[in-house]
């Protein structure tokens, strides 16, 4: 089926892309292709939050890998908790897109009421205690009165918090770049009603698939794993993928993003309000005072990726390619904006589930 529904589905899903030009299959180099193939392969279908990046095949892999190793290998964790974190964090994240690919699987993989209650943000009447533990922490970033951290051991903490970073990337990358849902815009009641079956069904069937850790981490060269993915050393795969996939994205970085960008962006998360740092429009303004004129189309875009990616505006993407119109330097600078805020996300993450078990452990950012 899933070959099929690939084929069938290309043109359809290669459409939600915005702000980009789709590179098709025929078109694509070869680090591209193959990604496109073991996609297609491993998730069932071209899906637009992965192959938006393939202006820029670095990227493309990165992404790749922390979705394989995170999401569709075979895991300690299974792979409905694993969705029903993923559309958590995407309801933190306030990505419409995202809640709707990932609850869909959910319904496709739980029977009983427990998946809508996840997808529809309704976490009080999820009815499998460890379901609700897991996903009201996630779902509050580990920051909710009342919430206790999830009982986990180290592999599965490892595995989950790995999901909610990937999804804290991934939700930010769609958030500019794709439509606002997958569905057909305007169906009819009676017809979005049977899209969403449609989906579960589908989704579902593809989430059960599975596959050996570890099989494509060679797409992209060895690096050594940062103080701040301290969360993954339970699983040298797990962290082995999301170093590599860090060291590409921060390469591409120091292409597109001004040091002045990045430097602001970690001053900002490093501080002790973190991702709370810039709460509004005002707050992001002022923080923009400090960089050259020349930079400032730049940081505003990343710190709004950064802190709200659901109120970028084409305005802010325009705005930044009056000096770098190439598609790759926009992914560039998005991807680092994205991904720098998901670390910051994991690394609260990991410290607030050992703060709420009294074993605070070592964290920190390298810049």
């Amino acid at each position: 089926m899933g070959t099929l529904l690939a084929r069938l589905t290309r043109r359809v899903t290669q459409s939600h892309i915005e702000h980009l030009s789709a590179v098709p299959a025929r078109a694509a180099p070869g680090l591209v292709r193959h990604v496109y193939r073991r996609l297609e392969r491993e998730f069932g279908l071209l899906a637009p939050p992965v192959t938006l990046h393939a202006a820029a095949p670095a990227l493309l892999a990165a992404c790749w890998l922390m979705l394989r190793e995170a999401l569709l290998a075979d895991g300690p964790v299974g792979r409905d908790t694993r969705e029903a974190v993923a559309a958590a964090v995407s309801l933190a994240n306030r990505c419409p897109y995202c809640v709707e690919v990932h609850g869909s699987a959910l319904r496709g993989l739980l029977r009983g009421p427990d998946a809508g209650a996840v997808a529809d943000d309704r976490l009080a009447e999820i009815t499998e205690p460890r379901l609700r533990e897991i996903v009201e922490w996630f779902r509050h970033d580990g920051d909710a009165p009342g919430v206790r951290p999830p009982r986990l051991d180290a592999a599965e903490l490892a595995q989950l918090v790995g999901v909610a970073v990937l999804f804290h990337y991934l939700n930010r990358m769609v958030n500019v770049f794709l439509a606002p849902s997958p569905l057909p815009v305007a169906l009819p009641p009676a017809a979005e009603r049977a899209a969403r079956w449609l989906a579960a069904v589908t989704m579902g069937r593809l989430a059960r698939r599975g596959g050996d850790a570890g099989a494509d981490l060679d797409l992209l060269p060895p690096a050594p794993v940062p103080p701040d993915l301290a969360w993954a050393r339970a699983d040298s795969t797990l962290a082995t993928a999301f170093a590599r996939a860090c060291a590409a994205v921060d390469e591409a970085a120091e292409r597109a993003v001004p040091p002045s960008v990045r430097g602001l962006l970690l001053d900002l998360l490093a501080g002790p309000a973190g991702l709370r740092a810039v709460s509004d429009r005002a707050t992001l303004e002022a923080a923009l005072d400090d960089l050259p004129a020349e930079d400032r189309a730049a940081g505003r875009l990343a710190l709004t990726v950064a802190f709200f990616s659901y109120r970028v505006t084409d305005a802010m993407v325009a705005g930044y390619r009056l000096d770098e119109p190439a598609d790759r330097r926009l992914l560039e600078l998005v991807s680092w904006a994205s991904l720098t805020a998901a670390r910051a996300a994991g690394s609260r993450l990991y410290a607030a589930w050992h703060a709420g078990h009294g074993q605070p452990p070592g964290q920190g950012r390298a810049g």
